[in-house]
């Protein structure tokens, strides 16, 4: 996507009054989220040891970035790009039992990224993970999950209209569930980004499910981490954002691999050797304990809920300045 300008856009709030709804929505939001959800607020890393297997490898092309430590010799950090494996590690190391969970303030920089009104360079997003039976991964469980989550984005729109009622986006009254191969049956002639794009503006909001595996295409959907979401009980949480003509990911989430799917996600991703790493070794003898995450942008949350059209007028981050410049002659002030 290329910077994409609304006609006659109105952001219908000073920059400053922008920042106080901004920090409003973050308060107000993680409070609920954990509350709803039965989570405990933590304390999480901005980077961990490259040998320990923790970093999320999202599409598996994504370069961290790397440094080192004058403490600590011979090891390479990286900056997390997630905590998906790192929640799920801590959930065992702090004792938490089936039914609780945790969340925390994740930040992270993901150098590769394409700057566009969507995207930026640093990502900041409230990682969660809770603790669930091997019963209950289950298709009905993600699904009750997202119902959850979605009611809570939805009571929050409420509270942004009553704070600001001028600058607050109706969000749709439910959410649709679909999975990657019925809508590539559905638009067989489309592109992922563009089936998404048809579904979501039909339903207003869509949760896209079964996202890592391939398709009857012989491709997938889209790419996903082979160790950490089982790909047949994850997806995306997506809103049609008319601004912009597309659909908005907030929400990245699914069941964890088990043992299982653990060993044959790595087999057709080709990433057997990760099993010789430290978390996974801990997996597949079965030391962790069965888990239900994800991660909800706070940015993309804050665009979502005030209608903005550039996701730098609700975060502070780095844009070329030509970007800069044409976005301030549109009315799209960026932080």
């Amino acid at each position: 996507m290329s910077l994409i300008l609304p006609e006659n856009y109105d952001p219908r709030l000073s920059v400053r009054e922008t920042q106080e709804a901004i920090k409003y929505i973050r308060d107000t939001f993680q409070k609920e989220f954990g509350k709803e959800m039965n989570l405990e607020r933590i304390s999480a890393p901005l980077f961990v040891e490259k040998s320990s297997g923790l970093n999320d490898d999202l599409n598996g092309v994504e370069r961290p970035v790397k440094f080192d430590i004058a403490g600590i010799p011979d090891e390479t950090v990286e900056v997390v790009h997630s905590l998906a494996k790192w929640k799920r590690m801590a959930l065992h190391e702090y004792g938490f039992l089936p039914g609780e969970g945790l969340y925390t303030n994740m930040n992270a920089i993901r150098r590769d990224e394409e700057l566009d009104n969507l995207h930026s360079c640093y990502v900041d997003q409230w990682d969660w993970e809770k603790v669930i039976t091997k019963e209950e991964r289950t298709e009905e469980t993600l699904k009750e999950t997202v119902r959850n989550i979605f009611k809570i984005i939805k009571h929050m729109q409420h509270e942004v209209w009553y704070k600001y009622p001028d600058a607050a986006k109706k969000l749709p009254a439910d959410v649709t569930f679909i999975t990657s191969q019925e809508l590539e049956d559905r638009y067989p002639d489309k592109t992922p980004k563009e089936r998404e794009n048809l579904i979501t503006k039909e339903y207003g909001c869509v949760f896209l499910m079964k996202i890592g595996d391939k398709l009857a295409s012989g491709k997938p959907h889209d790419g996903r981490a082979p160790d950490y979401d089982d790909w047949q009980l994850n997806g995306d949480i997506l809103f049609w954002f008319e601004h912009l003509k597309s659909a908005l990911e907030i929400s990245s989430m699914g069941i964890r691999v088990d043992e299982k799917s653990l060993e044959e996600q790595l087999q057709k991703a080709g990433c057997e050797e990760r099993k010789e790493l430290p978390y996974h070794q801990m997996l597949l003898r079965g030391e962790l304990p069965y888990t239900i995450g994800g991660g909800i942008g706070q940015s993309r949350l804050c665009m979502l809920l005030l209608d903005r059209a550039h996701v730098g007028e609700v975060q502070a981050s780095l844009w070329p300045k030509e970007m800069r410049e044409t976005c301030k002659k549109h009315n799209i002030f960026l932080l």
